[in-house]
């Protein structure tokens, strides 16, 4: 995997053209294995996760720059409430480079139950997801839909990073990969 290809131009803000790292990942492909972070508050203490902690199960990761963000932070609360609408083995995770203890204010502020996960400590993610924004350190929005045998049935990477994805493209994928 070649995760130190850079994209010019597939994704910006406003006249900002952002340079992504990272190959872009195609339905089919196998989902890259990731190991990120999460603040347990009830505990006190960091969380690792894995993608292989879900195996098995079908996954939905909304990755976004930064729950800092209006639009951020519109499209996960958007999940949050789709997510009731979608099978209940699905596991929701949004992911960000934000730091795990900010997601983890930000989640209990907002009542969000699916896990917020940070990707801060590294880039590997960023680069392994084709996500990586070279300029900000931060990750292009995109939504990716991994089945039970972790491959990806649905991408979706979202060049202009004022817009949110199509919840209903990835939605669907999520039915038909739970279906299978």
């Amino acid at each position: 995997m070649n995760d130190t290809e850079e994209r010019h131009g597939e994704a910006f803000e406003f006249s900002e053209q952002l340079t992504v790292v990272g190959r872009k990942l195609r339905q089919g492909d196998t989902a890259p294995a990731f190991c990120l972070e999460r603040f347990d508050a009830a505990e006190g203490a960091i969380r690792t996760v894995l993608l292989s902690n879900t195996s098995g199960t079908v996954r939905l990761l909304n990755v976004v720059n930064s729950l800092d963000t209006p639009v951020c932070q519109v499209e996960t609360r958007r999940w949050e409430k789709m997510r009731e609408a979608l099978p209940e083995a699905v596991t929701v995770y949004t992911i960000s480079m934000d730091l795990p203890f900010a997601q983890s204010r930000w989640s209990l502020s907002e009542s969000i139950q699916h896990q917020l996960l940070s990707a801060h400590r590294s880039e590997d993610f960023g680069r392994h997801y084709g996500v990586l924004l070279k300029e900000w350190r931060l990750l292009q929005r995109a939504v990716f839909v991994i089945d039970r045998d972790d491959r990806i049935t649905h991408v979706e990477y979202i060049p202009d990073q004022m817009n949110e994805p199509d919840y209903d493209a990835a939605a669907m994928a999520v039915q038909a990969a739970s279906a299978s």
